[in-house]
């Protein structure tokens, strides 16, 4: 989110921009600087919303941001990479049932468009209770730079703008659509050991598929994973090393045309 931003910042010239930008690389500069997403106060920034100007220093924090830029817009670009070594296929996450935000979605025109519920204390459900329309980009892997994404975050960003009236040119939009998909599912680890995977990002796969093994460091003993659903690859964990339970791969479910159908993150 901090490359997409300055590379965005640096193209943007204000003699040819209607309305206001307001860009913040970094909310929580504390764990910025310690590779956290927590604050100090080991709390979670995105479920402290709207905050509280008395509260922990996450809530400090949210208020602080509510106050001093939410307050002030009338649309939002909110970019997060995925955690724990997992790294996400470029994605919207949104209320696709909210038709301006979808619009907003659809000009910004990612790989796959995500209906998300809200989360309480996260900062898209803060501003969709002030009425300001929110997407949540999910895309890359936490503390890396990867092209592809960053190249689909700048671009998206700018057509959003341009959506918006904000800009007067915007990027060609990609050839192929994006899928709106409307509910996921997890893959998890039936045992403990070293995952290697058959498929990627982007890949799409039918149910029962084997899409990897788990295997004891000797190879000797292992279990075949597969796919619980026909859908599109999303997600997927890049440390090799797994525990019983573990979340491998994150599906985006198809219905029966094989158009996308979902997303609920936290199943």
């Amino acid at each position: 989110g901090v490359e997409i931003i300055r590379q965005v910042m640096r193209g943007i010239d204000p003699r040819r921009l209607s309305g206001t930008v307001l860009a913040v690389p970094v909310v929580n500069v504390p764990g910025f600087l310690a590779q956290s997403r927590y604050t100090p106060d080991r709390r979670d920034l995105n479920r402290s919303f709207p905050g509280s100007p008395r509260g922990s220093l996450a809530s400090r924090l949210a208020h602080l941001f509510m106050s001093e830029i939410v307050a002030r817009c009338d649309a939002g670009l909110d970019l997060h990479t995925g955690s724990n070594h997992r790294e996400n296929l470029p994605q919207i996450r949104c209320n696709t049932d909210d038709e301006v935000t979808l619009a907003m979605a659809k000009a910004f025109a990612p790989p796959a468009i995500m209906h998300a519920r809200l989360r309480p204390g996260s900062l898209r459900a803060a501003c969709a209770k002030r009425g300001i329309p929110v997407l949540l980009l999910e895309a890359g892997e936490a503390l890396r730079y990867a092209e592809a994404p960053l190249e689909i975050g700048v671009l998206g960003v700018r057509r959003t703008l341009a959506h918006l009236g904000m800009l007067r040119d915007a990027p060609d939009p990609p050839r192929r659509r994006p899928l709106v998909i409307r509910s996921s599912t997890w893959v998890r680890a039936r045992r403990s050991g070293m995952v290697r995977f058959d498929v990627d990002l982007g890949d799409r796969v039918a149910a029962g598929e084997r899409i990897g093994t788990v295997a004891d460091a000797h190879g000797h003993t292992r279990s075949m994973v597969k796919s619980r659903a026909d859908g599109l690859v999303v997600g997927i964990t890049r440390n090799p090393l797994v525990n019983q339970g573990d979340a491998l791969v994150h599906l985006g479910e198809f219905d029966d045309t094989g158009r996308g159908i979902a997303v609920d993150p936290s199943s």
